[in-house]
């Protein structure tokens, strides 16, 4: 367990970081787990001497000292949390941490327990809990196909490596191989899990089906209550009066081909000041959607509700009714749309200068795609482009100038392709491919960093309360591993020092070009830590900026909506700005829009490890390349090459003998021949089964960086620890056998 800091020395640290918080407190000294129950007395004591300012509590309503809670999934430091059962309070319920003791017992995700609270002023929660008794799992609904017996039937679980079956009698009438929603009902003394159909769903194995499980497994909300729609089909046309018009102004969108909502339009033109010589004037309009949705409306709690759009293959799941996010708040081409507009005077260099926000009119001139914009800047013009010339040409030279500031910033240069699952009319899937990534989209991420900095820099001058979007720095023992790894590939990780994104920036350029490219890039990303909503300002690591807030999206963004709302309060452009109910629950609103965040990337990525494995599974027996991307006890996690796909290589089609874990090298190791596979290698791979409904894909080891593994008699079995140190090397095998190469080409 980490020190505890003296009280001299959070004196210190304090008086040389005045206005510090409890949580920035916590990291500096990189206190967590039980740990911050300690740090927490000496906080007290220091509060009590006026040296700490108190911390202010938002809840409204509190929970009583014996509470039934379910268990959440630890957070990345380890720490688990709970939420109570029922919470009757206003807003979010209050965030609890577990703290566990010798002799409990050990508790996961979906337990459900009796435990004991005390109401603290934790860094980044609201109550402790120290468990009373286990009660059982939480009844949470079961996602899985329905299988037809003579009395009843069973339901046989969909999760990814899940071997859970539930006894059913109460059927609903669901048939066999049908997709079901169901309801836990306990479990006999010592008969299996029981269960009853609450939901039929269907053909499992229908492409349609794909998204349809995982917006039912992670609770995605995906229709509208009528009196939401009600609502959004009242909307009408806005008020003109107060707006300043820039119908005029050949603002344009740039998006993919598939768009279905317009949040940003943006222009660019030479400054005409003779004091900035080549600099320049960038417009960004944004969609007005405060003015369709207003605070404590039944489209604002479902908006609330949802916190975000949710992406899939073959359906977009909006945070607001279509009549809205795709018409009356789309900047379509040609049609008058109210937007807030943001002027901003950049100098040659890229530097801002100076900005202005607005609450106006717009008239899109064009409605492209980034293909369009990228074939325009290489002189490719067609009907669409051919009249935006010039304005083309100004904006591209406008982010020429961004780039030259983005050089200076050196925010975090990852290079992971994104990957694009095609879908036929039917749903099947007919190819996967990697996007190709054009100066277009930079130009438009350039020029929406640019307003998201401007807006979070006026809201702090102006006093207002909103949201910061906030990235924060990784952990130490993140950075350690990343270092070993680095240096285990032949490169080196800045040490002894506060690392800055330029650090990792130059990691990255080490291993560009060489057989570890990938799996630098692949590491670096997982030694980030995940991005959120706060009303309080931590910066944005990633981005190498200090103040960051979300503008540009409001569309499909809550977050967005609250920023807007600040905004318009702040410029008293109307009473449609924030309320004092979102300014008091702010704190609320941040946790709740964050975990609907984290929730549809989640659906998200099980939808396309379920078309993936779709796709694949056609091809049971085939080969692929690929790289090893994971190692647990139980086997190796492969990424295929061709597909991007990842799939395990379960431990007893490694070899045949006796693998023991080893968890700090992230390698598995044979007890008898040392043969020893570990995190970043090259791999060939068989691939033996692939299951649509799960998303889950398994292979079989033929090759390790070109060479056969060993086989023979062995004992086989599930990983140990190893014993023995023989080198730490994740990529060891390719290392010995080869010195770096640089790709060709």
């Amino acid at each position: 367990m980490k020190q505890l800091p003296s009280l001299d020395q959070l004196r210190d640290w304090i008086n040389d970081n005045p206005g510090v918080t409890r949580r920035e407190i916590a990291k500096a000294f990189g206190i967590k787990g039980s740990a911050k129950i300690d740090l927490k007395a000496l906080l007290g004591t220091l509060e009590g001497e006026g040296v700490l300012k108190p911390r202010r509590t938002r809840l409204h309503g509190k929970l009583p000292p014996v509470t039934v809670l379910d268990i959440l999934a630890p957070d990345g430091d380890g720490d688990l949390f709970a939420r109570p059962v029922e919470w009757r309070g206003d807003g979010v319920a209050p965030v609890i941490v577990m703290i566990t003791q010798a002799g409990d017992p050990a508790l996961g995700q979906g337990d459900r327990v009796l435990a004991k609270l005390e109401a603290i002023r934790g860094p980044d929660y609201d109550y402790q809990a120290r468990v009373i008794r286990k009660l059982g799992a939480n009844p949470a609904r079961i996602l899985g196909i329905f299988r037809k017996e003579a009395q009843g039937g069973r339901i046989v679980g969909i999760d990814k490596g899940s071997d859970k079956v539930w006894s059913v009698s109460d059927t609903g009438g669901a048939e066999d191989g049908e997709l079901v929603h169901a309801e836990p009902e306990g479990k006999s003394r010592f008969g299996p899990l029981r269960a009853r159909v609450i939901e039929r769903l269907g053909d499992p194995t229908a492409p349609k089906a794909v998204s349809l499980i995982a917006i039912h497994q992670h609770g995605i909300r995906d229709a509208f209550p009528d009196e939401v729609i009600a609502e959004a089909d009242k909307a009408g046309p806005v008020v003109e009066k107060g707006r300043r018009d820039l119908r005029a102004l050949p603002l344009m969108t740039i998006d993919p081909w598939d768009a279905r909502d317009h949040d940003d339009a943006i222009y660019a033109e030479a400054d005409p000041d003779p004091e900035n010589p080549s600099g320049f004037v960038l417009w960004v309009a944004i969609a007005d959607v405060a003015a369709y949705v207003r605070p404590n409306s039944e489209l604002d709690r479902e908006a609330r509700r949802r916190g975000n759009s949710t992406y899939f293959p073959d359906r977009v799941v909006p945070m607001l009714p279509d009549i809205l996010s795709g018409d009356l708040c789309s900047l379509h081409e040609g049609v008058d749309r109210p937007c807030i507009a943001l002027r901003m005077v950049i100098d040659a260099d890229g530097a801002k200068r100076g900005h202005e926000f607005f609450r106006a009119m717009m008239c899109s001139t064009a409605s492209l795609t980034y293909e369009q914009a990228q074939a325009a800047d290489a002189g490719q013009l067609d009907d669409a482009t051919a009249p935006l010339a010039q304005a083309l040409a100004d904006l591209f030279a406008a982010y020429r100038a961004l780039t030259r500031a983005r050089a200076r910033r050196q925010p975090l240069d990852l290079d992971l392709p994104e990957r694009q699952i095609v879908l036929s009319d039917e749903g099947r899937v007919t190819s996967v491919a990697f996007k190709e990534r054009f100066d277009a989209h930079r130009l438009v991420e350039e020029f929406m960093v640019l307003a998201n900095v401007a807006t979070a820099e006026t809201l702090r001058e102006k006093g207002r309360a909103l949201l910061y979007r906030v990235h924060e720095e990784p952990s130490p023992e993140k950075l350690e591993a990343l270092r070993e790894l680095a240096r285990e590939s032949g490169f080196a990780l800045a040490k002894g020092q506060v690392l800055m994104t330029r650090h990792f920036n130059q990691l990255l350029r080490q291993a560009e070009g060489t057989e570890f490219d990938e799996l630098i890039n692949m590491a670096t990303l997982r030694s980030m830590t995940q991005a959120y909503y706060a009303p309080q300002n931590f910066g944005h690591f990633g981005l190498a900026l200090r103040e960051y807030a979300h503008f540009t999206s409001p569309i499909r963004r809550y977050a967005d909506l609250i920023v807007h709302r600040s905004l318009i309060a702040a410029h008293g452009w109307g009473d449609d700005g924030l309320s004092p109910w979102d300014i008091e629950h702010l704190e609320e609103t941040a946790k709740a829009i964050s975990e609907a965040e984290r929730r549809s990337m989640a659906a998200e990525r099980d939808t396309a490890d379920r078309y993936l494995a779709a796709y694949l599974a056609e091809r049971v027996g085939a080969e692929f390349s690929g790289r090893v991307s994971g190692v647990a006890r139980f086997g190796v996690f492969v990424k295929l090459d061709e597909t991007g796909a990842d799939g395990l290589i379960p431990i007893r089609a490694i070899g045949d003998e006796y693998f023991r874990h080893d968890a700090e090298a992230q390698a598995l190791e044979g007890e008898r021949s040392g043969f020893r596979i570990g995190l970043g290698q090259r791999v060939k791979v068989k691939l033996s089964e692939a299951e649509p409904v799960t998303g889950g894909i398994a292979l079989e080891l033929l090759e390790v960086e070109g060479e056969a593994p060993p086989r023979g008699a062995g004992r086989r079995g599930r990983g140990g620890p190893v014993r023995r140190n023989v080198g730490k090397g994740r990529v060891a095998t390719a290392k010995s056998k080869k010195k770096l190469k640089r790709k060709r080409g």
